[in-house]
């Protein structure tokens, strides 16, 4: 006898379809959406040097610190206007790739 499939709901951009998962799909990791106020690195490297300090007000575009990754100086800046909250990195320290470096908020 052939297994029943149970079919399951799947919502794409409110559209309701009857499916069946594969068992790939079902033990996926559930996509979170980013905090805009945490800066992660976007690859592995050295923090070469860091230019802001906790409760200091930046505007956008701002380097706020240097990570050297594959013998090259990367450039982070300030997403839009605001304060740094918290620094989690130190000057000369290696991070792996999707490391939280710093949290932030938004200013008027």
């Amino acid at each position: 006898m052939a297994e029943e499939k149970e079919f399951k709901n799947l919502v794409i951009q409110g559209a309701v379809y009857k499916t069946t998962y594969t068992k790939k799909f079902e033990n996926r990791l559930n996509y979170i959406s980013p905090d805009p106020n945490e800066i992660y690195s976007f690859i592995p490297g050295t923090i070469i040097d860091i230019f802001i300090k906790p409760k200091q007000k930046v505007k956008e575009g701002e380097t706020l610190l240097l990570l050297e990754a594959m013998k090259m100086e990367n450039q982070v800046r300030m997403p839009f206007n605001g304060e740094i909250v918290k620094i989690h990195i130190k000057k000369g320290q290696t991070i792996p790739n999707r490391h939280l470096m710093l949290e932030i908020k938004p200013t008027k």
